[in-house]
């Protein structure tokens, strides 16, 4: 009975000893913080259509003069 007594006790040190450990010895790590998410707007631009409606252009231009 004096050795459930004496492992019960000791179960309940270690469960309290060992509950909220951060000293020197534990393996706390900083809390890591995630970089915000930056979000830009582009700008719409009709540049990019541009330039294949005037080749386009020209070359329906030059079919035509044939």
């Amino acid at each position: 009975m004096k050795k459930i007594a004496l492992a019960a006790a000791l179960s309940m040190a270690a469960t309290s000893a060992f509950a909220g450990a951060h000293g020197k010895m534990s393996k706390y790590s900083e809390p890591v913080i995630e970089a915000p998410v930056i979000v830009e707007e582009t700008q719409a631009s009709s540049g990019g259509i541009i330039v294949p409606i005037m080749l386009l252009l020209i070359v329906a231009a030059a079919v035509a003069a044939r």
